[in-house]
Formats: C-alpha cells, sequence, structure tokens
C-alpha cells in the first residue's frame, strides 16, 4: 500500500463522527422474528387499553378511544354505583341523572354546585309536573309529556310548523277514531241499523210532509261502522302510515344526550300509545327519559291499544 492510499484513508477516518464510524462497524440489523414482534405488539397491548370499536391502542386511563372516540371504559353511578358508560347522563339501574356538570333541561354547563341553571333558570332538584304531579329531571314530563320549560314550550311550536309533524297529527286524529270505533259484532248488528236508517228516514219524510213539503228529499246517513276485519285493515293501514312519519321525525345521533331527548319528547304527539325504541340498546322504554344515551339516536313505534306488554323499559 502506498503512501498516497494511506493518507486518503486517514483523512476519511478524520472526517467521520463517532456515531458514523460505529455504524459502519456494526453489522447490518436482521428483521425480529414474527413471535418476537407478536410479543411486541403484545407488550404494547398490556401497557395501553385496545378500543373495541377500531383496535386502537389508548393510554391505560383513558376514558375514550383517542382514534375514533368511542367510549372505552366504565364508570359507576354516584347513586347505586352501577357501571354505566362515560358518555351517559341517566342510569338505567337507579333512574337518576347523573350529570352535575350539565344542565339536564337545556344542556348547558354547570360548574356542579348550582342550585338553578344559569341559562335556563330550571331548579336542578327537580320539576314537578303541573298536569300529573311527576317530579322530573328533564324538559318534559317522563309520564304525561307537559313542556316543563319555557325553551320546552317553544320547541313544540317551532316543530308543529314543520309538514311531516302536521301529517302526523292528523293521522294520529284520524286513528284515534278507528281506536274507538264500534265494529259489527254479527249480522244481526247490520240488519239493526238498516231498519234504524228507514226509521229514520221514514219520520224526517213525515215531518217534512207536516211542514209542508210535498216530496221531501231525505239525504242518506253514511255508516261509519264496519266489520271487526275492515277496522283491523283500515288501524293496520294507519298505523303504517303513522310508522313512515316517525321514521322521518325520527332523532338522529348528536352529541347532547339532553338536545336528543327534549327533541324526541317535543315531536311525540298525543292521542296514540307510543313507546320509544333507542339505537344505544335497542331496549324499548316508555320514553326516551328512560334512556341513558339517547343521543345515539332512536325512534317512536306505535303500540296501539291495550298493549303494554310490550314496553319493556329498564325499571
Amino acid at each position: 500500500m502506498n503512501s498516497d492510499s494511506i493518507t486518503s484513508n486517514e483523512n476519511t477516518l478524520r472526517t467521520l463522527r463517532p456515531q458514523q464510524m460505529v455504524r459502519q462497524a456494526a453489522p447490518e440489523p436482521k428483521e425480529a422474528p414474527a413471535g418476537s414482534r407478536i410479543g411486541a405488539m403484545q407488550a404494547q397491548q398490556a401497557s395501553g387499553k385496545a378500543c373495541p370499536f377500531c383496535g386502537a391502542i389508548n393510554d391505560p386511563e383513558a376514558m375514550f378511544c383517542a382514534q375514533c372516540g368511542q367510549p372505552i371504559s366504565k364508570t359507576t353511578c354516584p347513586h347505586c354505583g352501577a357501571e354505566i358508560d362515560p358518555d351517559a347522563d341517566f342510569c338505567e339501574t337507579c333512574h337518576h341523572y347523573i350529570r352535575k356538570d350539565v344542565c339536564s333541561y337545556c344542556g348547558s354547563h354547570l360548574s356542579g354546585g348550582e342550585a338553578y341553571c344559569p341559562e335556563c333558570g330550571s331548579p336542578q332538584g327537580g320539576i314537578v309536573c303541573p298536569t300529573c304531579h311527576t317530579l322530573n329531571d328533564f324538559a318534559f314530563c317522563k309520564k304525561c309529556g307537559t313542556a316543563l320549560t319555557a325553551e320546552a314550550r317553544q320547541m313544540v311550536k317551532e316543530l308543529q310548523k314543520n309538514p311531516d309533524y302536521q301529517e302526523l297529527l292528523q293521522v294520529v286524529g284520524e286513528f284515534s277514531k278507528l281506536e274507538g270505533a264500534l265494529p259489527y259484532n254479527s249480522e244481526r248488528d247490520i240488519v239493526r241499523e238498516q231498519m234504524n236508517a228507514k226509521l229514520r228516514e221514514r219520520v224526517l219524510t213525515l215531518l217534512a210532509k207536516d211542514a209542508g213539503v210535498e216530496n221531501p228529499v231525505i239525504p242518506r246517513q253514511e255508516s261509519k261502522r264496519m266489520t271487526k276485519e275492515e277496522l283491523e285493515e283500515k288501524k293496520a293501514e294507519k298505523i303504517k302510515l303513522l310508522s313512515s312519519i316517525l321514521d322521518k321525525l325520527a332523532v338522529p345521533p348528536t352529541q347532547s344526550p339532553v338536545k336528543a331527548r327534549n327533541y324526541a319528547m317535543a315531536s311525540k304527539p298525543i292521542g296514540v300509545r307510543l313507546a320509544w325504541i333507542c339505537n344505544f340498546k335497542h331496549a324499548m322504554h316508555s320514553s326516551p327519559c328512560g334512556c341513558a344515551k339517547p343521543h345515539l339516536g332512536g325512534k317512536w313505534v306505535i303500540l296501539g291499544k291495550n298493549n303494554s306488554a310490550e314496553i319493556k323499559d329498564d325499571k
């Protein structure tokens, strides 16, 4: 080896940093075996919390997934100790509203010690319904549906301008009449009604002639009675129409359980028996006031007359 090449090598070594010299001397890293990679992943999962929805690894103390935002931990009810989801504002075990930092009537933020909401003025100890005298934690009475706050009453007024809601009220009225209709029980009922119609026409004709009308025209009175089969068929048609309208007014998923609960109660029509099916666990509640997570969405469904056995509220 000549002196020129030695001098060149020495210059090269002098220009290299110590870290570069170590990397040059060290052998190329080999890919870790599959078993060791799985072990490393398991170790990572052991040090964190895997989201059941998307699989992302979160901090052990995380309540919600940093990737998809879904709740990944459970908390306990401050009243009864039951296990509940962290985004639930109502305990379905003891039926208490559990959020101290959110007004249950309007959804405004609270510091936790207020006796009245600074936004809507509602008492945090509950409102007694003036109609049925039920104590309520929400803006609508959970028993009779009466609007209990100014915001709730305004919401009802605004909803009454909705064409779908107007159609809903009309169809509910028609369905209520069918619910109260008396069908024919036998052929004898049909014959008796025909005889009554003829008797009515004869009496009105005689009265008209006594009043000086020679050839009176007596308008025929259409009977609204029908057979049981016809009545059930008409009721089924109205229920189908009601269900389609209620689907249009269904509560979409939203961020606020309070707003979702208020909208659902405001859209509930009077005059027909309904139940609330939530998207949380597809349970059938008497109203969204009994649902822990109404902000996941839900809708009203028709129950019909004397059908309370279908309501499976969490009680």
